[in-house]
């Protein structure tokens, strides 16, 4: 049976301060919660009789066998399904060799949960390891961002800190890509194997003071002919871009 006590801990996780406290976060939905339960150290499962016999062999220092109704009353989704999972929260301290000698994004100040989520997926897509956050970009542990990986989380290493010492930790032997409207056309530019690419905010772009560590300028080009277009892209969708551009490069 699922307590008041237990749904009141789920819900406070949607909380940045509650769930640094705990050092934990949420994850809802069967094919998320089964996908992180491999990849993450689980303090509580919560799931119907359903959900457990098919997945047998749950690894949680708690299981709490629940109808679809209590679940409904923890959940933070408008739509729950049969299982909700609290992970402890990952440590990871960034290996700057293997930053230095693959590719990685830098996020810098990128606030929509939504946004974060995609990006972590699309790096999962491309094979990126590590993404390199501004301490003002949105949690990684902020229950619609973890939603909207779908399980990338897992898989993809997320830090958190001054990205201008991120870069000067790695020195001038790494480029470090960031997307301008006065950039090089990316179809026509030589990419390399390795390096950062900084994607910045949604409304302002990149900040002046990282703007200052880029070492290349990018442009993405428009296609259209007309006088009436978009301003620009949306960050996820330019992170997609040019991670897929990076990564044909060495096909």
């Amino acid at each position: 049976m699922l307590s008041k006590n237990k749904i009141k801990q789920i819900q406070s996780l949607s909380k940045k301060k509650e769930r640094d406290e705990a050092s934990l976060f949420v994850a809802e939905g069967n094919k998320i919660v089964s996908d992180l339960l491999p990849l993450f150290a689980c303090q509580t499962l919560v799931a119907t009789d359903e959900f457990l016999s098919e997945h047998p062999g749950c690894n949680a220092e708690e299981v709490i066998v629940a109808t679809c109704e209590e679940i409904k009353k923890a959940s933070l989704l408008c739509s729950p399904q049969s299982a909700i999972a609290l992970f402890h929260q990952p440590k990871y301290v960034p290996d700057w060799n293997f930053i230095s000698n693959n590719l990685s994004l830098m996020l810098d100040t990128v606030q929509d949960p939504g946004n974060l989520g995609t990006i972590i997926r699309i790096a999962d897509w491309f094979g990126i390891r590590d993404i390199l956050c501004s301490n003002e970009t949105v949690d990684v542990y902020n229950p619609k961002v973890v939603q909207a990986t779908m399980g990338a989380v897992g898989r993809v290493r997320v830090h958190y800190g001054n990205l201008c010492s991120f870069i000067d930790t790695l020195g001038n032997k790494v480029p470090v890509f960031g997307t301008f409207l006065n950039g090089e056309n990316i179809y026509e530019k030589n990419l390399p194997k390795n390096g950062i690419v900084v994607m910045g905010n949604e409304g302002n772009g990149i900040t002046p003071e990282v703007e200052k560590k880029i070492t290349e300028r990018l442009f993405i080009p428009s296609f259209q002919t007309g006088n009436s277009r978009s301003e620009s892209l949306n960050v996820a969708v330019a992170t997609a871009i040019t991670c897929s551009e990076f990564r044909r490069r060495t096909i």
